[in-house]
C-alpha cells in the first residue's frame, strides 16, 4: 500500500500477476529501496531499523488515510465489507512482493546478518539489502494494513503516541494465543509448507518489552527463514508473505473489530441512562462481582468508554469512583435505593455490562438479581 491506498486495485480477484498490482508494488518497493539504502549495518543487526521504519511508514500515511479518506471512496458501504477487501489486496501486494525479491535470496543471507557491524550504510552486503527490502516492505505493509482496520472500525489510534504505537504494532505482529494461531493459520495453507509456516510462528511471540529494536530484530530472525531453505525460496517467499499479511489482517480485523463492539456498546448505554453517575457504580460493581478474579479485557475497555462517554456527554465526573479500590456492594445498593423513579436505565445496563465478555457467571447473575429486586421496589 501506497502514502495513500490504491484503491483500483481493491477488488475480489485473486490474480497475483495482475498487471496494476505489480505497478503498486514495484512503485512501493523502490521507495522501500531508498529507505534501506538509508540503514546502516548496525541498524539492521540491532533492530534500530523498525525504529526508523515505524516512523518512515505511518508519519505521512495516517495525516491522508483516516474514516472520511474511506467514506469517500466507500459510500454506504459496511466497515466488515472494505475491511475484507483491504486484507485481500494487502495478501496480493505481499505475494507479489515476495516473488520479485526471492529471485536474489540465497541460504548465505542469514549466515551474513550475523556478521554485519559498524555504523555505516556502505558496509550493508548488496544481498543483505535485498533481504531486508522484503522485510521493510511486508513490516510496512502490515503497520498500514492493521491502522486501515482500526479506521475503518473507528477505533481511535495516534500513532504520535507510544501507548496507542504499541497497540497497532501488537496488533499488526503479535498472536494472541501462539499455539491457537499457529494452528489457525496452518490449516489455511497449502499442507506441503504448513512445518515452515508453524516454524515461522514458533518461540515467544513478541513480549511485553515495548523498545522497538526489540520487534525488529523478531521480524528479522523470523524472515530469515524464508531464506534459509534451499529449493523452495520463490514460491515459499510468495506463500510466507501472503498467508502471515492474511493472518496479519485478520488478525487485526478480530481486534478492533471487537473494540468497535464495545465502543458501540457503551455509546448505546450512555446515550439511554438517565441515571449516567449511578450508572458507573453499578457497571463497576458487576465487572467486580467476582473480586479475586483479573478484570477481563472486554470489561476494562466497556469500563474506559463508559466513563468517557459519561463525561463528554453527560459532564458527569466521579472522582470517589475513580479512587475506590475494593468497591462495597453497601455503597452501591445504597446509591441505588436513594435513587427515586424508574431504573430500569441502570438494570438494562447492568445485563449488557455482564454479557459483555461472554456467559453470565453466578456472581454477576447475583448482583443483577439483587439490583431487579431494588429497582421493583424503587
Amino acid at each position: 500500500m501506497t502514502d495513500a491506498p490504491i484503491d483500483t486495485a481493491a477488488t475480489d480477484k485473486d490474480e497475483v500477476g495482475d498487471a496494476s498490482d505489480r505497478k503498486v508494488v514495484e512503485q512501493e518497493q523502490a521507495e522501500i529501496k531508498d529507505f534501506v539504502k538509508g540503514l546502516s549495518a548496525d541498524d539492521i543487526k540491532s533492530g534500530n531499523w523498525f525504529t526508523k521504519l515505524a516512523a518512515h511508514a505511518m508519519n505521512s500515511y495516517t495525516e491522508k488515510v483516516d474514516w472520511q479518506y474511506f467514506q469517500d471512496r466507500y459510500a454506504g458501504v459496511p466497515a466488515d465489507a472494505i475491511v475484507d477487501q483491504r486484507i485481500k489486496m494487502a495478501a496480493r501486494y505481499a505475494a507479489l512482493e515476495g516473488g520479485l525479491s526471492a529471485g536474489a535470496y540465497t541460504a548465505t543471507i542469514a549466515a551474513t546478518i550475523g556478521s554485519l557491524g559498524g555504523a555505516s550504510p556502505a558496509t550493508v552486503p548488496a544481498a543483505v539489502a535485498t533481504m531486508m527490502v522484503d522485510v521493510a516492505f511486508i513490516t510496512q505493509l502490515q503497520l498500514r494494513l492493521a491502522y486501515d482496520v482500526s479506521v475503518l472500525y473507528r477505533v481511535p489510534l495516534d500513532v504520535h503516541d507510544p501507548e496507542d504505537l504499541w497497540k497497532l504494532i501488537r496488533v499488526a505482529f503479535t498472536i494472541k494465543s501462539g499455539e491457537a494461531a499457529r494452528e489457525g493459520v496452518a490449516k489455511a495453507v497449502p499442507a506441503l509448507v504448513r512445518p515452515v509456516i508453524k516454524r515461522f510462528f514458533s518461540g515467544e511471540v513478541l513480549t511485553a518489552a515495548k523498545a522497538l529494536p526489540v520487534v525488529g530484530k523478531h521480524l528479522l530472525q523470523r524472515n530469515v527463514i524464508k531464506i534459509g531453505i534451499p529449493l523452495v525460496g520463490v514460491p515459499l517467499a510468495v506463500l510466507l508473505n501472503r498467508y502471515t499479511t492474511l493472518l496479519a489482517g485478520r488478525h487485526a480485523r478480530a481486534v478492533f473489530r471487537n473494540e468497535a463492539r464495545v465502543i458501540e456498546l457503551a455509546e448505546g448505554m450512555s446515550e439511554r441512562s438517565r441515571h449516567p453517575q449511578l450508572m458507573l457504580w453499578v457497571a463497576w460493581l458487576v465487572i467486580r462481582a467476582n473480586a479475586n478474579a483479573k478484570v477481563a479485557d472486554d470489561e476494562a475497555l466497556l469500563m474506559r468508554h463508559l466513563v468517557r462517554l459519561v463525561r463528554e456527554r453527560h459532564e458527569v465526573v466521579d472522582e470517589k469512583l475513580a479512587h475506590v479500590v475494593d468497591i462495597d456492594p453497601a455503597e452501591v445498593w445504597k446509591r441505588v435505593d436513594a435513587e427515586p423513579g424508574d431504573l430500569d436505565d441502570v438494570l438494562e445496563a447492568a445485563e449488557r455490562v455482564a454479557a459483555v465478555d461472554g456467559d453470565v457467571n453466578s456472581r454477576e447473575k447475583a448482583v443483577l438479581a439483587e439490583l431487579r429486586e431494588r429497582c421493583r421496589r424503587s
